[in-house]
């Protein structure tokens, strides 16, 4: 069997908000509660990013979806529905451009409790031939 990572624990000011708010973004289900006192959201079949409230400062941590072309423009639709700024550019002003620099389409936001998250069709991460 293949190694694959199954969930993450992201922490969080407000469990509950910031899982309903990424779980709205992306269209994938979400609990209010779970096993734990976990706030999941369920990114795939096999990942599950689980909010956890704390008081306590934490870093920011940047996550990255990868998403057919299909899924951007759906994701990159609520994001301008809902107002939530975003850039081209993992650093720098809410643009609200999105970056073709690596042969696909990807765009950064931030939410509330300061984590980056990055949506891309074309992982530049893992380059093909």
């Amino acid at each position: 069997m293949a190694i694959q990572l199954d969930h993450f624990i992201v922490p969080s000011h407000n469990k509950v908000a910031s899982a309903q708010r990424l779980a709205e973004i992306l269209g994938v289900p979400w609990a209010e509660t779970a096993l734990g006192p976990f706030s999941p959201v369920f990114i795939n079949d096999g990942l599950t990013l689980d909010f956890v409230e704390t008081a306590d400062s934490y870093p920011v941590h940047h996550y990255c979806f990868r998403v057919s072309q299909d899924e951007f423009d759906t994701i990159l639709a609520r994001l301008k529905a809902e107002g939530i700024p975003y850039r081209s550019a993992v650093r720098g002003p809410d643009d609200r451009q999105v970056s073709t620099q690596f042969g696909g389409n990807g765009v950064y936001w931030n939410e509330p409790d300061g984590h980056q998250w990055e949506m891309l069709t074309v992982s530049y991460a893992r380059q093909t031939g």
